[in-house]
Formats: structure tokens, C-alpha cells, sequence
């Protein structure tokens, strides 16, 4: 990890522009959160709909969406990761510096706020609020890495992400239940299932499983990231 690489990362994602998308969805669920407790709308079914729906399903990858693919892919656009493949950095050291600053900034804007609307919402009942903040966070750490890769590998990264959030994720996961088993999305409500009871949160995917595959995506897209850096010259990325 490189610090003078995170700290340039990290003063040009909280720039006025992405801090205000990086704030604005997980604003809407900490106020529903808020109104739905104020007016007793928040028994175990609501409550569990909400952090999965909201939060698991829709401000998760939005967010790492955001994060993986702007720590890099704007850089490799306007040409300014020149600068920084002009030093002698390694360029895993790169890679990995862009995907632990994506991965912080998910944290603090996917998986904070989850916790957050889960505590006001139900608090730690049946344990629903830790385990879907275990599986934000895990699901976080591979949608990270793959939206890290694609910001090196396409200019068309956000558009790509996007599809893949919205079209294979959400609209295919509900008519095909092969989707559902490729989904970043079930792995990490398969964790979230092994960490309560609550009838409401329910995986098709078995933990090992969900488990193995959250590992081996963020290492290979991880990999894909280094290799494909490995090779777009200083000429191309001007």
C-alpha cells in the first residue's frame, strides 16, 4: 500500500461531486429508517426488508460501484495515472492501495449506514442488524475488487457496473435462479443468513459456497486489475 497514492485517492473521491453521491443514498435509508421507527412501522419482516433491500441489494453495489470504479477509472481517462505509472511503483502496490481506498470508502458510506438503520430500526434483535453488517461488508470487499477492474479494464466501467447492479443482479436474480447463484449479491445474503435466525432473511446459496466464491472473485478480479495495469503503457494512458 502506498499512502501518497491513498491520500490523492482520497481527496479526489470526497470532492464535492462524488461526496455528495457517495452521501446522498445512504441520507435516504438512515431517514426511512428513522420514519418508519417513529411511526411503529418496524417489525422484523419490515425491518429485515429494508437493510436487505436498501441496503444489501441496492445501496451496496450503487456504492462500490461509485468507489471501485472512481478511485481509478477517471485517472486512467484523463490520463493522469501517467504520473503514477511513471514512478517505480509496482503496480500490484497500485492496485491493491485503489481497491483498500474503495474498500474504506464502502465501509464507511454502505456498511456504517446499514448498521446504523438497522440499530434504529430493531436493534440487535435476533441479530439481524450485525449480520447484515457482516454481509455489507463482506459483499462490499468483492464488489470492490470487481468494480476496481473493470475502472482499468473499460472507460465504460460505470455503465457496465451499472448493468451488472441493476440488470443481473436485481432483474434476472428474480426470473432466474442461475442468476441468483453468480450473484455478489446472494453470496453475501448467504453470510448474512448464517449470522441469524430471522425467518425473514433467507440465501439459495449454501455459506461455503457463498463463502468460496466471495474469495476467489475478489482475488481473481484483484489480479485481472494488476495484470491489466501491468500492461497499459504511459503512450496509452496519455
Amino acid at each position: 500500500m502506498n499512502s501518497t497514492i491513498a491520500m490523492m485517492t482520497f481527496r479526489s473521491m470526497l470532492g464535492r461531486k462524488r461526496a455528495l453521491l457517495l452521501l446522498g443514498l445512504p441520507l435516504i435509508m438512515l431517514v426511512l429508517a428513522v420514519v418508519l421507527r417513529a411511526t411503529g412501522n418496524n417489525d422484523l419482516d419490515v425491518s429485515s426488508d429494508i437493510l436487505q433491500q436498501f441496503g444489501l441489494a441496492t445501496l451496496l453495489p450503487l456504492l462500490a460501484l461509485i468507489a471501485g470504479t472512481g478511485v481509478i477509472g477517471p485517472e486512467i481517462d484523463d490520463g493522469q495515472i501517467m504520473y503514477v505509472l511513471t514512478k517505480p511503483i509496482p503496480r500490484e502496490v497500485i492496485v491493491l492501495t485503489k481497491l483498500v481506498v474503495a474498500i474504506i470508502l464502502v465501509t464507511a458510506f454502505a456498511v456504517v449506514p446499514t448498521l446504523l438503520a438497522g440499530l434504529v430500526l430493531i436493534g440487535t434483535t435476533t441479530g439481524v442488524t450485525p449480520a447484515f453488517t457482516v454481509g455489507v461488508l463482506v459483499g462490499g470487499v468483492a464488489y470492490s475488487a470487481v468494480f476496481v477492474a473493470l475502472g482499468v479494464a473499460s472507460r465504460n466501467a460505470a455503465t457496465i457496473g451499472l448493468l451488472y447492479a441493476l440488470v443481473w443482479e436485481s432483474l434476472l436474480g428474480r426470473f432466474a435462479p442461475g442468476a441468483k447463484s453468480a450473484s455478489i449479491q446472494q453470496w453475501s445474503l448467504s453470510v448474512t443468513d448464517a449470522l441469524t435466525d430471522a425467518s425473514p432473511v433467507v440465501s439459495t446459496v449454501r455459506l461455503a459456497v457463498a463463502i468460496s466464491l466471495l474469495v476467489v472473485v475478489t482475488l481473481v478480479a484483484t489480479f485481472l486489475a494488476t495484470f491489466r495495469l501491468r500492461t497499459l503503457t504511459v503512450a496509452s494512458a496519455d
